[in-house]
């Protein structure tokens, strides 16, 4: 059997590639949009990709299965389970509990497992050459190493009402009547690692098995003494902000994304042309540089995506494609570091990218505002604004400030003044500097806490 897993550390996401090599067939789940990757896997090793699946109707990420499928020409199954509300609006084979997935001597089972969603899918893997009996378990956002999925994503991002009890009874029964029946070497491997907002402490070790879980996981004492009532409280409780953009990803995903085919490389752009595209208003230009190099100076109404770790998921706090039809400028080195930034844009549907210059010399000039850390609290401000989550807000603030996701402000501008001026921190800048960025691109006057809670702690510790 091959097995392979592609991490993606911008959205902490993890898909599969499992093949039987003895007739050269292979599955891919949970795929990302830009496929490239899963092409490359399969021609290496010999391996035609004739199937590709998903776990669950995602919210953190625009799933690639559509566009994978029409790569390939796979057979593309997805949950029959949850109901009417969750089945997907795309033609696809339908799988329920029970129903298969077979690749010469691999057979995929698929094991419904509500609770962080009610059509989620576990798969458990069996390499018949090898065993009768499934040796691996592809979790998704069910199972992840130390933690579990958090059941409350519908309430938080997709428009539910109190959703989470209901999810998080699921959850418990799905671990005592699917998870917990496993045999303890069966191999765990999640679709999310550390750093994910699908959980609250997922680990950052890639696999684990059924037995190393039942033994250490925080739920394993809850379920052992059958207390679903202390079980349902804990995973409840202290669940990190959900970013607003989740719940664009779950209408999509459940329509079923765009097919984007062959993507021509981008184009270098002419800066007079540039130039006049934003004064026009008909492009949005993206400043994909640290804090520090935009505070020195930065293109007028452009908005601060650092490339490229995580550009996936400040592009997803920075720009809503729903609302904002403007086509991408992007500040690139180059056309290979530009196609990079694309391809993790696309993977939250932030598709329309016009091309990409490497200077911002020639474009109209702005210089971002900074209050330095010794005069925030006599600064003429409307509103001291933290965008960090709530626990690093409840954890040590700068007194006077309200706190409001960096991921939800675009879409709560009615929770900021009508006028004046805002300050905004995070914990180091970087996050602080993509939603000043952003507000400031919407027309509020944002000025930025130099160096944010950490030189503000700093300054107060002296």
């Amino acid at each position: 059997m091959f097995f392979e897993r592609i991490y993606d550390t911008d959205l902490a996401q993890a898909s599969y590639v499992i093949g039987c090599q003895s007739n050269g067939e292979a599955v891919v789940i949970d795929a990302r949009r830009d496929t490239d990757v899963y092409h490359r896997i399969a021609a290496a090793n010999g391996l035609k990709i004739v199937a590709v699946t998903e776990t669950h109707v995602h919210a953190d990420y625009l799933s690639g299965t559509r566009e994978l499928a029409a790569d390939t020409g796979a057979t593309m199954y997805v949950s029959g389970e949850g109901g009417p509300d969750w089945l997907y609006d795309f033609e696809a084979s339908l799988l329920t509990d029970g129903g298969t997935i077979t690749l010469g001597n691999i057979t995929l089972t698929a094991a419904h497992t509500p609770g962080h969603t009610p059509e989620h899918l576990m798969f458990l893997v069996t390499d018949g050459a090898f065993s009768q009996d499934p040796g691996y378990a592809l979790t998704g956002d069910f199972v992840f190493c130390g933690d579990l999925g958090r059941p409350d994503l519908l309430d938080e991002a997709a428009g539910g009402v109190d959703t989470r009890f209901i999810g998080a009874q699921q959850m418990f029964a799905s671990l005592r009547d699917r998870f917990l029946t496993l045999p303890d070497h069966v191999q765990v491997h999640p679709a999310h690692g550390a750093g994910s907002a699908c959980g609250k402490a997922l680990g950052a070790v890639p696999s684990s098995t059924v037995g190393y879980e039942r033994l250490n996981a925080w739920w394993g004492k809850y379920l052992e003494a059958d207390d679903e009532e202390g079980f349902v409280a804990e995973l409840l409780e202290g669940q990190p902000d959900a970013p607003a953009y989740f719940g664009r990803m779950k209408r999509q995903n459940l329509a079923g994304p765009a097919v984007l085919g062959e993507r021509q490389p981008l184009a270098e752009l002419d800066a007079a042309q540039v130039a006049a595209w934003l004064a026009a208003n008909e492009a949005t230009f993206v400043d994909t540089r640290s804090q520090t190099d935009v505070h020195r100076g930065t293109v007028a109404g452009s908005v601060n995506i650092p490339a490229i770790k995580s550009m996936a998921t400040y592009g997803a706090w920075a720009i809503d494609p729903e609302r904002d039809r403007r086509p991408l400028v992007l500040l690139a080195d180059g056309p290979a570091s530009a196609q990079a930034m694309w391809d993790h844009l696309i993977r939250v549907g932030i598709d329309d990218v016009s091309g990409y210059v490497t200077s911002i010399e020639g474009l109209p000039h702005h210089t971002p505002r900074l209050v330095q850390p010794d005069e925030v609290a006599d600064f003429d401000k409307a509103l001291l604004l933290d965008v960090r989550a709530k626990s690093e807000h409840e954890a040590g603030k700068v007194p006077g400030s309200e706190q409001l996701h960096g991921g939800r402000v675009l879409w709560n501008l009615e929770k900021l003044p009508n006028s004046g001026t805002i300050v905004t921190y995070c914990q180091s800048g970087v996050r602080s500097s993509v939603v000043a960025s952003t507000l400031r691109h919407a027309g509020y006057d944002v000025v930025e806490l130099e160096g944010s809670y950490a030189a503000w702690a700093a300054q107060q510790a002296k």
